[in-house]
């Protein structure tokens, strides 16, 4: 018997739920979500041969990572049909300060599939315009570093040997490199 085949007829049973996440199983199978399956954009904007990146302190890691621009898609309380694109747009201005004339959808998602539910759409920002210093919401802490792209590995090297964390979709800056 498949993995689907065991599992397609098991129903899902939320086994602990909280503001943010919800806790799940489907017969044996555990993993997590967001709450009301909320998805994220995640912003790839490279101005002028440089990248855009973030750099955040993230709790679960217990230190910074190195990241591209991201957000949640209708988390606030009556933006819960927010267009995506327009989420994309809103975020990058938010963490960066740079805001995009346009933006791109890539694709959707899936960050961790064997544990998370949490689903992205990808969003090339074209256009960019620096608007002001970014840093996010009250709280958030972010750090904006524009980086050129022939400058990335080192960058995310020297930031690793740092102690930062660095996030899986700085492979789309690094693939180039690893299979050069």
């Amino acid at each position: 018997m498949s993995l689907e085949e065991e599992y397609r007829d098991h129903p899902e049973q939320i086994r602990w739920e909280g503001r943010y996440i919800v806790a799940k199983t489907r017969g044996r199978w555990e993993y997590v979500g967001r709450n009301r399956n909320i998805k994220a954009a995640v912003i790839l904007a490279i101005d002028d041969g440089h990248v855009i990146l973030v750099e955040q302190f993230r709790v679960p890691l217990g230190r910074p990572c190195i990241e591209l621009p991201a957000g949640l898609i209708g988390d606030e309380a009556g933006a819960e049909n927010e267009d995506a694109a327009v989420a994309a747009a809103r975020e990058l201005e938010e963490e960066t300060g740079y805001r995009p004339g346009r933006v791109e959808s890539l694709g959707e998602f899936h960050s961790s599939p064997g544990m998370v539910t949490e689903a992205y759409t990808l969003f090339r920002a074209h256009d960019l315009e620096k608007v002001s210093a970014g840093g996010g919401v009250e709280g958030e802490g972010i750090t904006v570093h524009r980086i050129a792209l022939t400058e990335i590995e080192h960058f995310l090297a020297a930031k690793r040997t740092e102690g930062y964390a660095i996030d899986t979709r700085m492979l789309l800056l690094l693939s180039p490199g690893i299979m050069g």
